[in-house]
Parts: C-alpha cells; sequence; structure tokens
C-alpha cells in the first residue's frame, strides 16, 4: 500500500492538495493512505521550506503549489 502524507498548516493550498490527492486516489483504484501533518514539529522532520508538500512512500514528489489531478495520478502509477 502507498503511503501519502499532506504536509501544511492547513491553509486554503494545503486543504486543496488533499482534495486533489484523493480525488487522484479515487480515480486510479491505487490503494493508498493517506495522512495529512498540520504540526510544525511533524513537517520540520521532512526539512521543508514551503507548503503544501506531497511525500509518497517518504519521498517529496512536489513542494510549494497544489498539483493537478493528472500529475498526482502518474506519481501514482
Amino acid at each position: 500500500m502507498t503511503s501519502i502524507k499532506i504536509l501544511g498548516p492547513g491553509c486554503a493550498k494545503c486543504k486543496a492538495t488533499y482534495e486533489v490527492v484523493k480525488k487522484a486516489i479515487e480515480q486510479s483504484g491505487v490503494q493508498a493512505e493517506v495522512t495529512k501533518i498540520e504540526d510544525l514539529e511533524g513537517m520540520m522532520k521532512y526539512n521543508i521550506l514551503t507548503t503544501p508538500v506531497v511525500v509518497i512512500d517518504e519521498q517529496i514528489r512536489i513542494s510549494g503549489r497544489v498539483p493537478a489531478l493528472d500529475e498526482i495520478k502518474r506519481l501514482l502509477n
């Protein structure tokens, strides 16, 4: 099962990123667990400078922007 983490303080862009990721999982049929990390301590473990961040299987894949639906689908396959 794929592990996906959305890092961000809960801003509008972070929420939009979460929704895009959930929709991409639904459409692609991939088995994935999505976790939101909103606390500063949890985010600092990834040494990030901008949010939102999409982490797939412990690798930072997208940082500082809301990804497109097709982009997430490509990363999942």
